[in-house]
């Protein structure tokens, strides 16, 4: 196939500056792979907004084409799971750090890394919930495993005006369960109870307690926050509670003491999204896509951009001037 494959590409120059620029690709430089995949739709995350604009070391080589999610239809295929026309998504695996990823019109990767579109979404919505979703999906799960129920009692999700907590919001009070919601933007609590959190707390209150054990308040955690956030939430879990724990955005430390643990029996379970296996991710996927009612996935959608625009799109993102998924349509115009 001929067809022209026209990329964000990001280079690096003899001073380590990042140089993002819309250009053209051949096709003998995409990745290898057994599928190849026209992108209908990707979306700008936290990783893919550092990436970008180099605020960060995401890239492990270069010239990279960044983006770490991507949707889109199969076009070409050796591998026997999937044909022509298929509707697939992809999040995680490397793609978009070590390999070509998602802000690009064509793409090519193994067949065992793709999951299929579950029936009635779009490659929009699936790119409105992303890596994100994927997520706090697995956290969900996570805490199910660990034997929390909606009548355990109530849930905490930390960075809650944030995708992945935004959407754990959504997917907890779905499945029944009670959602006390943490954020610094206290401002967004009418949005967090339209998420369906049934209260709202500050933050400032998760790290307030100088005890090595506190009040119990929540059967169960879906923590993005990491450092002393999660450290202070610990104090106040349940006996038999579960905590996942999906992300750093306070911080990558964790300074805490074991009572939570040894006096009442916490869980603490991490929650990657990148490597998991492909039945984990058929069902997160098929999980969401149930669950999800029509009317929300407007509430976590920014815009839609062309890749030329994708550059400015990440500054903003790290400025804080986005709420919502910023989605990447790389044959617009």
């Amino acid at each position: 196939m001929n067809a022209t494959n026209t990329v964000l590409l990001l280079e690096r120059d003899a001073e380590g500056k990042i140089l993002p620029r819309v250009t053209e690709l051949a096709d003998a430089e995409l990745p290898e792979g057994d599928v190849r995949v026209r992108i209908m739709r990707s979306g700008i995350n936290y990783k893919d907004a550092l990436a970008v604009t180099g605020t960060s070391p995401i890239i492990r080589r270069f010239p990279m084409v960044p983006g770490i999610d991507l949707a889109g239809e199969v076009v070409e295929s050796s591998h026997p799971d999937w044909h022509p026309g298929d509707g697939v998504v992809l999040t995680g695996y490397g793609v978009g750090e070590v390999r070509h990823g998602g802000f690009a019109r064509y793409t090519r990767v193994p067949g065992g890394w793709l999951t299929g579109l579950p029936h009635g979404m779009d490659a929009d919505r699936a790119m409105i919930l992303g890596t994100a979703g994927v997520t706090a999906m697995l956290g969900v799960m996570a805490l199910e495993t660990g034997g929390v129920r909606p009548e355990s009692g109530e849930i905490l999700v930390t960075g809650a005006t944030g995708g992945v907590g935004g959407w754990a919001v959504v997917l907890l009070a779905r499945l029944g369960y009670r959602v006390c919601a943490a954020t610094g933007r206290r401002s967004h609590e009418a949005y967090l109870r339209q998420l369906g959190a049934a209260s709202v707390i500050d933050r400032s209150e998760l790290t307030a307690s100088t005890k090595p054990l506190d009040v119990q308040r929540w059967s169960g955690v879906i923590d993005v926050a990491g450092g002393a956030t999660l450290a202070g939430l610990l104090k106040h879990v349940n006996h038999g509670g579960t905590v996942a724990a999906c992300g750093l955005a306070d911080d990558s430390s964790l300074p805490a003491t074991v009572f939570p643990f040894i006096l009442r029996n916490v869980r603490l379970q991490g929650i990657d999204s990148v490597q998991i296996d492909a039945a984990a991710r058929r069902e997160a996927w098929s999980r969401m896509a149930r669950l999800v009612p029509d009317d929300l996935y407007p509430l976590f959608k920014d815009r839609t951009i062309s890749l030329g625009e994708t550059a400015a799109a990440c500054q903003d993102l790290l400025a804080g001037r986005v709420r919502g998924r910023v989605l990447v349509d790389p044959f617009l115009q």
